[in-house]
């Protein structure tokens, strides 16, 4: 059997690849799944041109609030992974909103087609913060929508460093089922490098030295302005990555990478430099073939805000055997 999938704030396909399954990471092959992506929607013009790029089945650009119940289609799995900055520990200034930012308050709308469509399970995911936002108010309410929409509810926090990414990204995952007998059968997938074990290093996801453009790297006003600073001793120690070790988190910020922010960059041969795009692909896990756009910031925004497909497809494995 196959299952069908409607996939909400699609962004760039990560989830939508990781559940579909069939691509290749690092020398290994994640088969194909038993999931098929019927309808995608996601609002950002950016993320739905890249998507449209690597699946048969289109994104449509659109506005959830725009579109009304009988637009979806009958789906099996809904799954989302529903805006997350308003729950960001990073979003600090302003003030973390949660649930009280409408961008917060977009989860509704995947309890709306859960209401209206009763689908057998649904996927969502979103970032650790979503745990303390709003003094813990905000997840309490997201599990008590979802429970009072039809569903029996399990959640995770997951590392994709635990799971053969090169990067130490933890995200919430929260599972439904409209069935108990589902939610008995489920167990979210075991760690495949665990926290007592060498994890997948950022280097086997980065370029060659001599094929990295010299626009990657920052200037030597930019570094000699840095080491003015009180700044330079915390970059070194924390923003600088360990090429032996998982990447710290990528973000959408990656855009706007500067030597005074807090996003991770590198010391290649002792320059400062940025990641590239195809770079940032590897450390998200997605596989050589998956096309980009070409316009470094929509990638960064758009790679920087997705779901590891590596880590999707071993959620995806665990909920095919519940299912089953």
């Amino acid at each position: 059997m196959t299952y069908r999938v409607l996939s909400l704030f699609s962004g760039c396909g990560g989830m939508d690849l990781g559940l579909e399954g069939g691509f290749k990471f690092l020398n290994r092959r994640y088969t194909k799944n038993k999931f098929r992506v019927i309808q995608a929607i996601d609002n950002d013009r950016r993320a739905v041109a890249i998507y449209n790029k690597n699946f048969r089945n289109h994104c449509s650009e659109l506005d959830i609030l725009d579109a009304p119940n009988n637009y979806f289609k009958d789906h099996d799995i809904l799954m989302g992974g529903f805006p997350c900055q308003s729950f960001s520990i990073s979003a600090q200034n302003p003030k973390r909103l949660g649930y009280k930012d409408p961008r917060g308050r977009l989860f509704f709308e995947m309890c709306r087609i859960l209401k209206a469509k009763k689908p057998r399970a649904f996927i969502a995911e979103n970032v650790k913060g979503i745990f303390t936002a709003n003094k813990g108010e905000a997840f309490n309410l997201i599990i008590n929508e979802f429970k009072n929409s039809g569903y029996h509810i399990v959640f995770k926090l997951i590392n994709s460093s635990n799971y053969g990414v090169p990067q130490k990204r933890e995200r919430v995952f929260i599972v439904g089922f409209k069935y108990k007998k589902d939610l008995e059968n489920f167990s979210f997938p075991k760690a495949t490098t665990p926290d007592d074990e060498i994890k997948i290093p950022l280097k086997n996801a980065l370029e060659a030295y001599n094929a990295i453009s010299e626009n990657y790297f920052f200037s030597e006003k930019a570094i000699k302005g840095l080491k003015k600073t009180k700044n330079y001793k915390a970059m070194n120690k924390g923003r600088a990555q360990d090429p032996n070790k998982p990447c710290n988190t990528l973000t959408s910020h990656l855009a706007k990478v500067s030597l005074n922010s807090t996003d991770p960059v590198l010391i290649d041969r002792g320059r400062y430099r940025m990641f590239t795009p195809r770079e940032v692909a590897r450390i998200q896990s997605f596989p050589e073939r998956f096309n980009l756009s070409g316009n470094r910031t929509w990638d960064y925004i758009t790679l920087g805000n997705a779901v590891p497909p590596v880590v999707m497809w071993h959620i995806a494995r665990a909920l095919d055997e519940a299912l089953s």
